[in-house]
């Protein structure tokens, strides 16, 4: 089982297509706050309460400096109608075969209804100007989120 990643680690670099298909890389974010979140699926009824909690915070977010990324393993299709269908406004990326996920050891072995499955264990991953991870939120529960990861991006989480 690789180490998990915690506040003071290197963000695993990444570049992955968003809902249009253009590539997103970390390394081209330096200099911003990113907020990388991973959720499990698009147009759930927990993530699109969290999307659309980012959503109504957006203006507090940019206003530390930050930008918005949101992961799933959905396609681009599937990103590009919840977009639209909740007028997300910053770019949700194609994970599609999960290499982003294992890497921030997100995607985990889950229970539901008495299967197993593979899937994306909602998480957070606040990452500094230089790349280095500030804060971690695991098992995220809705509710009251977003106010956390403001915090910890004023530095009074």
């Amino acid at each position: 089982m690789e180490k998990e990643l915690k506040a003071g680690d290197q963000a695993p670099d990444f570049s992955l297509p968003n809902e249009s298909g253009k590539p997103i890389s970390l390394t081209n974010l330096r200099g911003k706050q990113v907020i990388l979140y991973f959720y499990p699926k698009d147009d759930t009824p927990g993530c699109t309460k969290e999307a659309c909690s980012f959503r109504d915070s957006l203006k507090r977010v940019e206003k530390a400096g930050s930008v918005v990324l949101g992961v799933s393993l959905d396609d681009g299709e599937s990103h590009r109608k919840f977009i639209v269908k909740h007028r997300l406004p910053f770019p949700l990326l194609c994970d599609v075969n999960a290499t982003v996920s294992k890497a921030y050891g997100v995607y985990k072995q889950k229970h539901m209804y008495g299967k197993k499955f593979w899937g994306i264990e909602r998480s957070t991953f606040l990452i500094g100007e230089a790349g280095i991870i500030k804060a971690v939120f695991r098992k995220v529960k809705v509710d009251g989120h977003v106010d956390e990861v403001l915090a910890a991006l004023k530095g009074d989480g």
